[in-house]
């Protein structure tokens, strides 16, 4: 039978390594999470559903409030392309080989010569860009995932390729926009998206998910995310120093319980 002091100490660990397996947004945009422009998590929300594999809430950006200079580094755009969002995660530790695992939704009701477009990127902690990881826009020909006339994302898709549906997209996010169509052949969402990707090298990371408005305010699209985990377990932030002293001494506890438990053994 465990000691109380082993008992002690693993209750330490359990409680700061965060045990529990609720998805990201279950409680809305979790602290430490950056926005610029226009972002928020939702339940099912019109014609737009959960996750697979997501929770109870996802999360969001869209144009419809969007802020100047908020675009793809790489990705030329007109100079009236003033209505940009993006919400960047936390800080995250990873290692190389670890799993990373999202989904996402492309919901727009722009289309054809005036498409918008969206992004999800992995960055380093200094903010430079470590992986492009999926884009999204629409072509005059139709097409969404990845993205017509953008670099190539380094993440596995599934599927592979995805056209948004013809019907406009009835989704609180997109405003006074919501259940309407520009070009109704090229306008709706693609459906949730599954995406995966092998960390390269050990390091600090964040996340960020994007959304431009090609040309004008008008005819908004959004990005809808969820079901991010690394290594199957939903995203947590780098520890602070105070909570990873007490990890550090709540494992140093274990070891010495463990030790002494194996001389009284002996």
């Amino acid at each position: 039978m465990r000691s109380r002091a082993a008992a002690a100490a693993a209750a330490i660990l359990l409680g700061l390594a965060g045990t529990s397996h609720a998805q990201v947004f279950d409680g809305g945009i979790p602290a430490g999470w950056q926005c610029a422009g226009d972002c928020g998590t939702a339940p099912e929300d019109g014609n737009i559903t959960l996750a697979p594999g997501g929770g109870t809430q996802y999360g969001w950006v869209s144009t419809v409030n969007g802020a100047a200079g908020v675009l793809l580094p790489g990705v030329s755009a007109p100079a009236d392309s003033i209505a940009g969002s993006a919400l960047r995660s936390h800080l995250f530790t990873a290692q190389a080989g670890d799993a990373l695992h999202f989904a996402f939704n492309y919901i727009t009701t722009d289309g054809g010569d005036f498409s918008d477009y969206a992004w999800v990127r992995l960055l380093n902690g200094d903010g430079s860009q470590a992986a492009l990881l999926a884009t999204a826009r629409t072509s005059p020909g139709g097409g969404a995932v990845p993205g017509f006339g953008m670099p190539a994302g380094a993440a596995t898709l599934d599927p592979p390729f995805s056209d948004v549906e013809g019907l406009a997209p009835s989704w609180s996010p997109l405003g006074d926009d919501s259940g309407t169509c520009y070009i109704p052949d090229n306008c709706g969402q693609t459906g949730w998206i599954g995406a995966a990707y092998t960390i390269a090298a050990a390091g600090e990371y964040t996340l960020e998910f994007g959304v431009v408005n090609w040309v004008d305010r008008g005819a908004d699209t959004g990005l809808a995310f969820d079901a991010i985990t690394l290594d199957g377990v939903p995203l947590a932030p780098v520890p602070e120093p105070g909570r990873l002293g007490m990890l550090m001494t709540g494992a140093l506890l274990l070891a010495l319980i463990r030790r002494a438990g194996r001389r009284r053994g002996d």
